[in-house]
Formats: structure tokens, C-alpha cells, sequence
């Protein structure tokens, strides 16, 4: 398997689960696109790829956390996104990390296989282009151990956005073969588009009605 080559440093994968869903209204790592929990059945598509995976969470999620998955609670805390990959960054510093967020429910192997196929270790990260708006999509990237430094200078100058980083830091990014697969769901009216990609079957072959409930 890819991770297996060792003339590059290893990757982990790391599945972005901490946020609050105020825009959602409910809980977003919880709902069942594919049968059950997205942030368990992203990590699922993360195992195969990747050396470890690790689910990034609050300390209050882990009532109910299913133990056959790992999780890593943020040591960088309320910052979002940036904590959690600063976290894991910092709990491995000799691996690279697969970051995806739980909010990609059309999110597929493929994808995943084709950014690490053409990953480029003696980047910063590397990523996909968005479709929306053709900047750099940090909730699908692969950030290189060279990154946590990068994200600490950012950090000190007080920003804590990962876009911003990707933009102004040596970062490999990629066109996406499959656009639907970057589509953030973070309220009831992406969420309505993705299910309306998904019964189409165009993303998911076996879609069907996401179960919105905790």
C-alpha cells in the first residue's frame, strides 16, 4: 500500500469531527449518509490508505465513541479546524497527516487515493483545487510533517485559518477528477444537494436518505 513506501514519510489519516454544527442544527459527525455515524464511515474510507487514522474530537464526544476507533482529542484548543490539525501534527510529528472533515458526505476513495498517488512530500501539504471557488481545499489535504512548523508561524501571527496557510505556503495542489466529492455540508440546504447527488447515484452507488438524528 502506499503507506508502506518508505522513502517518504508515513501518513495518517485524521477525520476533522470537533465542530459545534450551528449552521447544520445538528450534529454533522453524527448523521448517517452511508448507514452509520460520517465520522466513523470516513474513517473507514481512511484505513485502507493510511498507517493509523484517528478521529479529532472534544473530550465531550467521546460518551458513546465507539471503540473500535481511535480518537484524538485537540491539545490546540477552540481554534477549529487549524487546532485539530495542529494537534495531530503534534502528536506525530515524523508522519504526515491525511486530513478530511466529517462534513463530505459525498467524499470517496478514489479521491483519497488519487492525493496521495500524487502527493509531493517536499511540499508543505498538498491538496485539491476547489470547484467552488478554485482556492485550496483544506479539509481534504495531506500536511506534511514540515507543515506543523508553517502553522506555528501562522499561529503566532494570529491566524488560524488553514486556507490562508495552503494559500501563502509551497502547497502542491490538484484538479479534483470527482467535484461532488469536495462538497461541504454545513446546513440544511447543502445537505438537501447532497442527497439529491446521492439518490442520483452519482457519487454513492448504494445512496440513501441520510439519517439526520443524534
Amino acid at each position: 500500500m502506499t503507506f508502506k513506501d518508505n522513502s517518504m514519510p508515513s501518513v495518517n489519516g485524521l477525520v476533522l469531527a470537533g465542530g459545534r454544527s450551528k449552521r447544520m442544527g445538528s450534529n454533522k459527525d453524527l448523521i448517517k449518509w452511508h448507514g452509520k455515524e460520517q465520522r466513523f464511515f470516513a474513517a473507514d474510507l481512511l484505513k485502507d490508505l493510511c498507517q493509523d487514522v484517528f478521529i479529532s474530537c472534544r473530550q465531550d464526544q467521546l460518551v458513546h465513541f465507539d471503540p473500535a476507533y481511535h480518537a484524538l482529542t485537540d491539545t490546540f484548543l477552540n481554534m477549529g479546524p487549524f487546532g485539530g490539525i495542529l494537534s495531530a501534527l503534534r502528536s506525530d510529528r515524523e508522519k504526515a497527516w491525511l486530513v478530511v472533515a466529517c462534513d463530505l458526505p459525498l467524499l470517496d476513495e478514489e479521491s483519497l487515493r488519487v492525493l496521495i498517488e500524487n502527493r509531493l512530500p517536499d511540499k508543505v501539504a498538498t491538496t485539491y483545487e476547489s470547484p467552488f471557488d478554485g482556492l485550496p481545499e483544506p479539509l481534504i489535504t495531506i500536511w506534511e510533517p514540515a507543515s506543523y512548523p508553517v502553522l506555528l508561524r501562522f499561529l503566532g501571527e494570529g491566524i488560524t485559518c488553514p486556507r490562508k496557510v495552503l494559500i501563502n505556503a509551497d502547497t502542491h495542489m490538484l484538479t479534483p477528477r470527482n467535484p461532488d466529492a469536495l462538497l461541504n455540508v454545513n446546513t440544511p440546504e447543502d445537505a438537501a444537494v447532497a442527497s439529491k447527488i446521492l439518490r442520483r447515484g452519482n457519487a454513492v452507488p448504494d445512496a440513501q436518505k441520510p439519517d439526520m438524528n443524534d
